[in-house]
């Protein structure tokens, strides 16, 4: 079978890229392990994903906002960071950054059945589901892509959207900076008798760092507990109304007593960034391309930004009649997200390590930082503009604009 592109991975990246470039005239393949049912229905993962202005104008524009319900969409108003025991912290409020709120929170895995609505409605979209990728060959002539079951794929560029351990990343040879912080990430539902105001936390307390995030519900948020992983293994090991009292406690009750409302979801904490984005007629987005920490919630806002970036590049050589898999547009794609990323990643890997290393010279490191950042405000607009902003990155058109102009 040939088609213009050949998309691994049907995650939220995946998915988004393949609804982006619905209607441009490109024939797309995403090709998926799981099953169709599966990508309809998406499990519950647990993982809460914020929402900045620009994700959510993007969201909308791929028609990804409407499918959601009223009830998985929290709002994000207000952001606390608090260290060891402060009750205060350092707040970042709406009105500071001139907005009515500062993002949302919505469910991966209604992001997930959101997109893949989108993505399988589009004609010129082929979903091969149940399939895995076992060889990957790329030359100045084209790509060919072989199947499991023996079939091959013939294509002008493969792009690998599979996860920050991607496989397709190292088929091509193309490595990547890991950071493996050491750490196990619990994610649960919570029920809690003091209601969220809206308000999510990141806090950093001696030997755990927590994280609460609002959702639609006033009293039910999305908990996340950091800890080594012999001792999340003792925390897995509660049953409901022990892990239910733990969390409370571990929150030092500021929300009252607190139940569990949701699965639990237990993940690796481990940071990714490719050494390339691009090869030849191949291109790496999502967590293939740039795995964040949690901490600065912009995991899945640089994997929405990344296949824009791509998107828009491959719609434009489609409208010129161009070449969609020049060296060109491949390198134009990775310096611009390279730019767009780079810096914050290697930032949250540095408050990463500052706010989890529990040495008393670092404490004071810490403490001494925070104080920084409520006296400053050019540095709290800061962090909120990237927030609140319109755009995300360097400015791009947008894809379906570009294809209204056709």
């Amino acid at each position: 079978m040939s088609f213009d592109i050949v998309v691994i991975g049907a995650g939220p990246a995946g998915l988004c890229f393949a609804r982006t470039l619905a209607g441009s005239g490109l024939r797309v393949a995403l090709v998926e392990r799981q099953s169709e049912a599966q990508l309809a229905t998406p499990p519950d993962d647990g993982r809460e994903i914020a929402i900045t202005h620009y994700s959510q104008r993007l969201l909308r524009e791929l028609g990804l906002w409407g499918e959601l319900r009223a009830e998985e969409i929290g709002t994000l108003r207000d952001a606390k960071v608090l260290d060891g025991n402060d009750q205060r912290g350092l707040l970042f409020h709406h009105e500071e950054a001139g907005a009515a709120q500062l993002g949302w929170l919505v469910g991966n895995h209604a992001i997930r059945r959101a997109a893949f609505a989108q993505a399988s409605a589009a004609s010129d979209v082929t979903l091969l589901a149940d399939t895995q990728v076992t060889a990957v060959q790329t030359t100045a002539a084209g790509a060919e892509v072989s199947l499991a079951n023996g079939e091959t794929l013939h294509a002008k560029l493969v792009v690998a959207a599979d996860s920050r351990f991607s496989e397709t990343r190292r088929a091509m040879g193309i490595g990547a900076e890991t950071r493996d912080f050491g750490k196990t990430m619990l994610v649960l539902r919570m029920h809690h008798d003091i209601a969220h105001e809206q308000v999510a936390w990141e806090w950093f307390a001696h030997g755990q760092t927590l994280a609460l995030l609002p959702l639609h519900d006033a009293h039910t948020s999305s908990a996340v507990l950091t800890l080594p992983p012999a001792e999340m293994r003792e925390v897995l090991a509660l049953d409901d109304a022990a892990l239910g009292a733990a969390m409370a406690a571990r929150f030092q009750h500021r929300l009252g007593a607190m139940e569990v409302a949701g699965p639990r979801c237990a993940y690796p904490l481990v940071g990714v960034y490719a050494n390339r984005f691009v090869a030849q007629r191949f291109a790496l987005i999502g967590d293939a391309a740039v795995g964040m920490h949690p901490v600065t919630a912009h995991g899945f806002n640089f994997g929405l930004l990344g296949q824009y970036t791509l998107a828009s590049a491959l719609h434009r050589a489609a409208n010129r009649g161009g070449d969609i898999a020049s060296a060109w547009l491949l390198r134009g794609y990775e310096h611009r997200h390279r730019l767009a990323t780079r810096p914050l990643y290697l930032a949250t890997n540095l408050l990463a390590g500052l706010y989890t290393d529990d040495r008393r010279a670092t404490r004071l490191v810490r403490k001494l930082a925070l104080g920084a950042g409520v006296r400053v405000t050019p540095f709290k607009r800061m962090v909120m503009a990237g927030l609140t902003a319109d755009r995300g990155g360097i400015p791009l058109p947008s894809p379906l604009r570009l294809l209204q102009a056709r």
